[in-house]
C-alpha cells in the first residue's frame, strides 16, 4: 500500500497529533483539521502522568506499556521541548479537619498528610507537560510534511462506492484526502451524525497550576481526601519539570458544550481545589496560581478506547475515547493507527479489544430496552 497516503485526521488532541506523526514518520501526508486550538481541550490542561504497569491486568496493558516506551524514546528523538522527566510515586491520605496525623517524610508536605506507601519509581513513573507534547508532536508531524487546518467538520466526503474520502467543513471548504479519522475527543460524538460510531461521553475535570520553583522535587501524589464536610476526594498532584504543580480533584457530570471554547468550571470547584492544595502542602500553600483549567475527558460505554477501521464504511478510523490514560496511550495509539492505515494491521499492539464495532451490543441492549 502506498505509504503517500492524504489522511484526514479531525482534532487536533494529543490523539490527532501523535497520528499525525506517526503517520508523517512513515511519508504518508497527514491534514489535521481542529475547530479550535491544538490541545486546546484536555490535551492542553491534564496531568500528563505516565505509568507503566498500572494497567496490569487488564485490555490496556500493551498499549500502556508500550506507549510508556515510547514517550521515552519520543523524549530522546525530539529533543524533549515538553519535560519528559521520571518521578517516584507516593499515595498517602489526609484530611481538611482533625488535626495532626503524623510526619509524612517528605519535606514540602504538611504534617497531616500520612504516606501510605510508594506506588512508583523513576523506572515505572513519569510526567510530561501536555500542552507542550501535544504541540511538540504536532510541530514534529509538520516538519515532516503534515499540514494543520482550522475549521469546523460538519460532513464526510464520499467516494462513488460510499467509501470515505474527505470532509466538508462548515465554510463550505472540501478538504479532500484518501481516508479519515475521527480523534475529536469526546466531540467525536458529533461525527456520529456522518458515520456509524458508539457513544462517547465526556467527563469533566478541574485542575490548578501553581508556580512552586524548586520547593517540590520530582514526585507525584495520590491522596485520599476528606473535606471537612466528610466529603472524599481523590486528589492528584503532580510536580513538573518546569518549576509548577498541577493538581485535579473535582470531577462532575457536566453536559459537553457544542465549542471546546466554551467550557467552563463548576461553581466552586476551584475553591475546593485550591484550599484542598494549600492545607496538604506549605510549599503550595505559599506558591501563586497560574492557571485555574476545566476539562472533558472522553470515555465510552465500557471504559476502553475506540481505536480502530469504522465497520462497514471504507476508508474510515476513529481513535478517541481514552479515559485519564490519553497523554500515556497517545503515542502508541499514534503509531498503531498509521500501522493499520497504512499497513492493515499493526505490529506492536493488537487493537482487537479498542475495535468500534465491538459496542453494537450495548446500542443493541438499549434498543430493545426502550
Amino acid at each position: 500500500m502506498s505509504q503517500t497516503r492524504r489522511i484526514i485526521i479531525c482534532g487536533g488532541g494529543v490523539i490527532g497529533a501523535a497520528i499525525a506523526y506517526f503517520l508523517s514518520r512513515r511519508g504518508a501526508k497527514p491534514v489535521v483539521v481542529e475547530r479550535h486550538e491544538v490541545a486546546g481541550s484536555a490535551s492542553g490542561k491534564s496531568g500528563g502522568f505516565l505509568a507503566l504497569d498500572w494497567c496490569r491486568g487488564s485490555a490496556l496493558d500493551r498499549l500502556a506499556r508500550r506507549s510508556f516506551a515510547l514517550h521515552a524514546s519520543l523524549a530522546d528523538e525530539l529533543g524533549n521541548p515538553w519535560g519528559y522527566r521520571r518521578l517516584d510515586t507516593f499515595g498517602g491520605v489526609a484530611a481538611e479537619s482533625g488535626g495532626v496525623r503524623s510526619r509524612p517524610g517528605r519535606p514540602w508536605l504538611s504534617e497531616r498528610v500520612t504516606i501510605t506507601g510508594r506506588l512508583g519509581s523513576p523506572e515505572t513513573t513519569a510526567l510530561v507537560e501536555p500542552r507542550a507534547f501535544t504541540t511538540g508532536l504536532m510541530r514534529a508531524a509538520e516538519v515532516n510534511g503534515a499540514e494543520l487546518r482550522r475549521g469546523i467538520v460538519v460532513d464526510l466526503v464520499r467516494s462513488p462506492t460510499g467509501a470515505a474520502r474527505g470532509v466538508v467543513l462548515e465554510s463550505g471548504e472540501i478538504v479532500e484526502g484518501d481516508g479519515v479519522v475521527i480523534a475529536m475527543g469526546p466531540w467525536s460524538i458529533v461525527a456520529s451524525r456522518w458515520l456509524p460510531l458508539p457513544a462517547v461521553y465526556g467527563f469533566k475535570g478541574h485542575s490548578l497550576v501553581f508556580r512552586t520553583g524548586d520547593a517540590v522535587p520530582a514526585e507525584a501524589l495520590f491522596l485520599e481526601y476528606e473535606e471537612a464536610s466528610g466529603e472524599m476526594l481523590t486528589p492528584e498532584i503532580f510536580a513538573r519539570a518546569d518549576g509548577t504543580v498541577w493538581a485535579c480533584a473535582v470531577s462532575s457530570t457536566a453536559s459537553l458544550p457544542v465549542d471546546p471554547a466554551d467550557v467552563t468550571a463548576d461553581e466552586g470547584a476551584h475553591a475546593r481545589l485550591e484550599a484542598l492544595c494549600r492545607a496538604v502542602s506549605p510549599a503550595i500553600a505559599a506558591a501563586p496560581i497560574v492557571a485555574r483549567q476545566a476539562c472533558f475527558r472522553p470515555v465510552t460505554e465500557d471504559g476502553l478506547p475506540l481505536i480502530g477501521a469504522v465497520p462497514g464504511l471504507d476508508g474510515a478510523w476513529v481513535a478517541t475515547g481514552h479515559s485519564v490514560w490519553g497523554m500515556l496511550n497517545a503515542p502508541a495509539t499514534g503509531e498503531a493507527m498509521a500501522e493499520l492505515i497504512l499497513d492493515g494491521t499493526t505490529s506492536h499492539v493488537p487493537l482487537r479489544h479498542f475495535s468500534p464495532g465491538r459496542l453494537k451490543a450495548f446500542a443493541g441492549l438499549r434498543n430493545q430496552s426502550s
